[in-house]
C-alpha cells in the first residue's frame, strides 16, 4: 500500500475529491433532467413519449460508453476519458440549449449521457485502485456524490435562477466542463502493476489481473451480473413506480410524497453507511445480508401498504432503498477483489451493463405484471428476486486459478 501512496506528490484524498467533484457534474446530465424535459419539450415542439424516449437515451448512452471509457482508463490511465467526458457533457449541455428537433436533442442527450458515463466509470474506479484500506467507505462516498450535487443544481434548474432555460444549460455546461478539466488534471493511476502490493488478505483476491475477456468466463462473474440485474431492475421499479403504487394501495398522496423523498435520501446515504461496514465485515457477506433486508422492507411495504400503515409503510420503504443502494458501492471493490485492480474499469463497466436489462424490467415488464397480476403481487415478486440475489452472494467463491 504504501508503494502506491508513495507514488503521489499529494495525499490520495485529493484524488477522491477530483473524481467526486466531476462526479456529481455528471450526474447532473440524469438527475436535472426531470426539471428541463418540460421546457426543452417546449423548445423542440415534441410530446410526451418523445422526451420520454430521450431519457431513456440519457440512461443507455450513459451505460454502454462505460466499457470503452474504462479499457482506455486501464491502458492509459485516466485523463483522455476524463478530458473526453469534460467534452462530450459541456458539448451535450450546449446543444441542447440551441437544439430545435427531437432527432438533434437525442443526439444532444446521447452525448451528454456518453460523458457521463465515462465520467462515472473513470470516477467509481479510482478508490478500486488507491484505497485498498478503505474502498467500500470511499467508493460509497463516490456514488453518493454522483446524485448529491444535483440536489443543489435542481432548484436552479427548476425555478429559472440563471435566468433563460438557454442560459441555464450553457452555465451547467462551464462548470461541467470545469469539474472534469480539474478532474483530468489532479486523477491519476498507481505507477507500475496495481495488483503487485496486495490486494492479498481481502476475498477473492489475487496477484493475477483478469480482463474482462477472462472475468466474463468465470462463473462467480454471471452471478454478480444477474444479482446487479436484480439490484438495478427492482430498485428502479421501486423509485419509478413508488407513487403509483401507494396510490394503488389507497394511502394518501402525502404519504407517496413523503415515500418518495425518503427513498431518495435512504438510497443516497446506504452507499456510504453500509460501503463503510463492508471494509470491516467483508464485502460479499455485507451485500448479501444488505439485499435480505432491503427484500424485507419491500415486501414489509406491501403488507403495511394494503393495511393503510401510512408511517410503517415509509418506514419499509426507507429501509428497501437504504439497503439496495450498497450494491453500487460494493461491487466495484467486489470486482477489483476478484479480478484484479489492473483492468477493474473495464470489468465493472461490463457488469454495469445489467442495468440496461435492469431498465427493461423496471419499465416495461413491470407495467404489464402490475396490468396482469396487481400491484402488490408484481412488488411482492420484486422482492422475491431480491432476497434470492442477497442469498446467491453467499454461494460465491474465490475463483480456482490455473497457472
Amino acid at each position: 500500500m504504501a508503494t502506491r501512496h508513495n507514488s503521489l506528490p499529494f495525499s490520495r484524498w485529493w484524488l477522491f475529491a477530483g473524481g467526486a467533484l466531476a462526479m456529481g457534474m455528471a450526474g447532473t446530465f440524469q438527475f436535472v433532467w426531470s426539471s428541463i424535459r418540460a421546457p426543452l419539450g417546449t423548445q423542440i415542439g415534441t410530446t410526451e413519449a418523445t422526451l420520454g424516449t430521450l431519457f431513456t437515451v440519457v440512461i443507455a448512452a450513459q451505460t454502454v460508453a462505460q466499457f470503452p471509457a474504462g479499457w482506455v482508463r486501464d491502458r492509459y490511465g485516466p485523463r483522455i476519458p476524463t478530458l473526453a467526458g469534460a467534452v462530450l457533457i459541456a458539448g451535450g449541455y450546449v446543444w441542447l440549449s440551441v437544439v430545435s428537433s427531437p432527432i438533434g436533442a437525442g443526439l444532444a442527450v446521447a452525448a451528454g449521457g456518453s460523458g457521463a458515463g465515462a465520467i462515472y466509470t473513470v470516477a467509481v474506479n479510482t478508490p478500486v485502485k488507491w484505497f485498498n484500506d478503505y474502498q467500500g467507505l470511499a467508493t460509497g462516498a463516490m456514488t453518493m456524490s454522483y446524485a448529491l450535487l444535483s440536489f443543489g443544481l435542481i432548484p436552479v434548474a427548476r425555478r429559472n435562477l440563471l435566468g433563460t432555460f438557454q442560459r441555464t444549460l450553457l452555465s451547467f455546461a462551464v462548470l461541467a466542463a470545469f469539474a472534469c478539466l480539474l478532474a483530468a488534471i489532479v486523477l491519476r493511476d498507481p505507477q507500475g502493476d496495481p495488483d503487485s502490493d496486495g490486494a492479498a488478505g481481502r476475498e477473492g483476491s489475487s496477484p493475477r489481473a483478469y480482463n474482462w475477456t477472462d472475468a466474463v468466463r468465470t462463473w462467480q462473474f454471471w452471478v454478480f451480473y444477474v444479482v446487479f440485474v436484480v439490484v438495478n431492475g427492482v430498485g428502479l421499479m421501486l423509485i419509478g413506480k413508488l407513487i403509483a403504487f401507494a396510490d394503488a394501495l389507497g394511502l394518501s398522496a402525502g404519504t407517496a410524497t413523503l415515500a418518495a423523498s425518503v427513498i431518495a435520501v435512504a438510497d443516497g446515504s446506504g452507499g456510504l453507511v453500509v460501503g463503510g461496514l463492508s471494509d470491516r465485515v467483508g464485502s460479499l457477506r455485507t451485500l448479501g445480508v444488505s439485499l435480505l433486508l432491503s427484500a424485507l422492507g419491500i415486501a414489509g411495504a406491501v403488507a403495511v401498504g394494503t393495511r393503510g400503515a401510512a408511517p410503517t409503510f415509509v418506514v419499509c420503504i426507507a429501509v428497501a432503498g437504504f439497503f439496495r443502494s450498497p450494491a453500487f458501492a460494493i461491487f466495484p471493490t467486489l470486482v477489483g477483489d476478484y479480478y484484479g485492480r489492473t483492468y477493474s474499469s473495464e470489468n465493472y463497466a461490463v457488469l454495469y451493463t445489467a442495468k440496461l436489462w435492469g431498465s427493461l424490467f423496471a419499465g416495461s415488464v413491470a407495467s404489464v405484471l402490475t396490468t396482469r397480476v396487481g400491484w402488490s403481487a408484481t412488488f411482492l415478486l420484486g422482492a422475491a428476486l431480491m432476497g434470492l440475489a442477497g442469498l446467491s452472494l453467499f454461494a460465491v467463491q474465490p475463483i480456482v486459478r490455473v497457472e
